[in-house]
């Protein structure tokens, strides 16, 4: 048996028993066996004794400590693996009832906090364009800063509920906007207006990736996919109150505030107001629910988990009429690989806020390194592939959801266009104009001792128009100009006609503005077209039969086909769009591609939930959740750029979206039977 010799501690050879009962070489002596050989071909000199090379040592050294971590990796899955198969034994011990149910509601409510947010400025935008005087760049900034605020907040909020729990997270994340919503429905200037919206969308950002994380982890396998799908109707619900409260809140002038001197709290702010109250309610909700036990137990806090595991069996059975019923676990396998990853920092070292920085930035370091995890090699294909349709998703639905109310409302502009009268070389003369003008052009006319008083002017061009000797009063305009006219010796008194917004290279000769109503004024019958609250409400409605299929049948037919097939039929309910030739006809496919892309959204959300252990669950839905919100703001800015141009590259790009994002969710492991890591 030949015996591995060992370095002393200074490095200078080694020695066995074998060597020590031997005599020492002489110094400087030569081999017989190896004299007159070159240098390269020599015999290690101790080969012949059957001593192995140090070399050799190195690498048998070398071998022994990879196998010893692959065996230490292997134990550890193992570990991981009986907790997994455990926890789901737990789950089916302690029912599905009243504590679920609850829960669903209160999470339901935070989903349904992030529809509102989706639609809040979308509805209110029309009012506060004209309210705050908005650019076109403005306006267009005050869309997409939601959506900036909501991707910030998904990494955020998902990477945090990874290392400070689940509903610790939701709270922070739901006080955020509660406040700044609440907070925006107040603000008078444009910049604290976007402020706030945006702190409002990285509050709610946090929804969708805890939400979805937290509700699965109190249910057992065989009812996962479907009450996760069921959960998913909650943000349609979101989309349907805010169309519902836009509609019957913002067209009515007189439900706003008069704040006298400062102003007007118009009814659109009262409706900014009315859409904080979901995730109000959700807030509240939210302290009567306990921490994940899952989530606990990847902490290695046993304890805790048992006892919220207890409450969840006691609540469910004793609602189903059996109290007698006992909790049988007395015992819950923990992650013994668990290590304590915070520093734990005596009092007497340094300040408190020495003390607070080195927590957050262990905090941040950790939630990185978990964000980093995910390209592992175990996770790198299914991260890829996952991310990928998340995108592929985004883009073509958020595209289009832009698209869609936009191109009905351009059609109707169109039709209205059409409907223009033009007046040409028209001379009116001491004539008292009292009804509405509307949809008219004048060309080169004269208007001499003319009287415009207590009338609407809509959409009304003057062109190369005279006016001597008029007199204009109470005037309130919409989409209304002159355009190279001479005024001469005329009066505006009480009018919002004035001098530096409804005049484009006109002359003026002794023209006198009293009492002007400067400022943006609104027109709420005008400006909000009762058209845009019906497109929205029916594409919301049409969610109900996609989201009822996709529960149906989420545990019967596997995930992949729920979203290869929804988003492949998705594709050609697009594509069918270049049939459509009137408002009522896009209504109808639009209503069909979002009943399509409901069943797609639930696929795709459960199958993350499932693909993903719980160490790094929520971190990997905050993480693809906000790759989402990018693709809405490239989509959204994308298309918003076609309407009125063409409609052919918005249906291709989405349609082309759809198909890869179908084809590509064939390459992910079906979920339906795994155990929730």
């Amino acid at each position: 048996m030949v015996k591995i010799p060992y370095y002393n501690s200074y490095g200078d050879g080694f020695q066995d028993d074998y060597q020590s009962s031997s005599p020492a070489p002489e110094e400087d002596a030569a081999s017989d066996v190896t004299e007159g050989q070159d240098k390269d071909n020599q015999m290690y000199e101790g080969e012949y004794q059957g001593i192995p090379p140090p070399d050799e040592i190195k690498e048998a050294r070398r071998a022994d400590r990879r196998e010893a971590r692959m065996k230490a990796r292997l134990a550890a899955v193992g570990k991981k693996q009986t907790l997994a198969d455990q926890y789901d034994s737990i789950m089916e011990e302690c029912g599905h009832g009243r504590f679920q149910w609850t829960l669903f509601t209160t999470l339901g409510l935070s989903l349904m906090a992030d529809g509102v947010e989706c639609f809040v400025v979308a509805f209110a935008l029309p009012s506060a364009e004209k309210d705050m005087c908005l650019s076109n760049a403005s306006k267009g900034m005050l869309g997409l800063i939601v959506y900036v605020g909501m991707m910030v907040g998904a990494v955020l909020w998902g990477g945090l509920a990874d290392k400070l729990g689940r509903r610790r997270c939701l709270l922070y994340a739901l006080t955020i906007n509660c406040t700044f919503s609440f907070l925006s429905s107040f603000a008078k200037s444009y910049g604290f207006f976007l402020f706030f919206r945006l702190c409002s969308g990285v509050g709610i950002g946090g929804s969708i990736p805890i939400v979805y994380t937290f509700y699965a982890e109190f249910l057992q396998a065989d009812k996962r996919g479907e009450h996760l799908s069921w959960l998913c109707l909650f943000w349609m619900v979101g989309g349907l109150y805010a169309s519902f409260t836009g509609w019957g809140i913002i067209p009515h002038y007189g439900w706003g505030i008069s704040m006298g001197t400062e102003g007007h709290f118009h009814s659109w702010r009262v409706f900014v107001l009315v859409c904080f109250l979901p995730s109000a309610a959700a807030l509240v909700g939210l302290y009567f629910i306990p921490e994940s036990p899952r989530f606990l137990l990847e902490s290695a806090r046993h304890d805790e988990a048992w006892m919220i595991l207890r409450q969840v069996h006691d609540t469910n059975w004793r609602a189903k009429g059996e109290p007698e019923r006992v909790f049988q676990v007395s015992q819950i396998k923990i992650p013994h690989t668990q290590e304590d990853e915070f520093i734990e920092i005596q009092s007497e070292t340094g300040t408190a806020f020495q003390r607070c920085m080195v927590r957050q930035m262990t905090l941040a370091k950790l939630v990185i390194k978990n964000l980093m995890s995910l390209a592992s090699p175990e996770l790198r294909l299914n991260s890829l592939f996952i991310a990928i349709v998340w995108f592929t998703m985004a883009f073509g639905y958020y595209g289009l959801s832009v698209w869609f109310p936009d191109q009905v409302k351009y059609m109707e502009y169109e039709e209205n266009e059409s409907n223009v009268k033009t007046f040409h070389h028209e001379r009116v003369e001491r004539f008292n104009f009292n009804f509405t003008l509307q949809n008219q052009i004048h060309r080169e006319g004269e208007y001499i001792h003319d009287s415009f008083i207590s009338i609407e002017m809509r959409k009304v061009k003057f062109e190369d128009s005279l006016f001597e000797y008029c007199y204009f009063e109470d005037i309130h305009s919409t989409d209304t100009f002159f355009e190279k006219c001479t005024l001469q010796n005329t009066i505006f008194y009480n009018t919002d006609l004035w001098h530096d917004s409804k005049f484009i290279d006109c002359k003026f000769e002794n023209v006198t503005f009293h009492h002007p109503k400067r400022g943006c004024h609104l027109n709420f019958q005008e400006e909000n077209d009762i058209l845009i609250y019906i497109v929205s409400f029916l594409g919301c409605l049409a969610v109900i039969p996609g989201n009822i299929v996709a529960g149906l049948m989420m545990d019967k037919i596997g995930r992949i086909k729920i979203i290869g097939v929804s988003m492949l039929v998705s594709a050609g309910c697009t594509f069918s769009l270049f049939l459509c030739f009137s408002p009522a006809s896009v209504i109808s496919f639009e209503c069909l591609f979002f009943a399509t892309c409901a069943s797609a959204w639930n696929g795709i959300e459960v199958i993350t939930v499932e693909l993903y252990p719980a160490s790094k669950r929520a971190t990997a839905f905050g993480v693809l959740n906000g790759l989402c919100k990018l693709a809405a703001i490239i989509s959204t800015s994308v298309f918003s750029e076609f309407v009125g141009v063409t409609k052919i590259i918005p249906i291709l790009l989405s349609c082309s979206a759809m198909v890869g994002g179908g084809l590509m969710s064939f390459q992910l492991p079906e979920t339906r039977d795994v155990v929730l890591q």
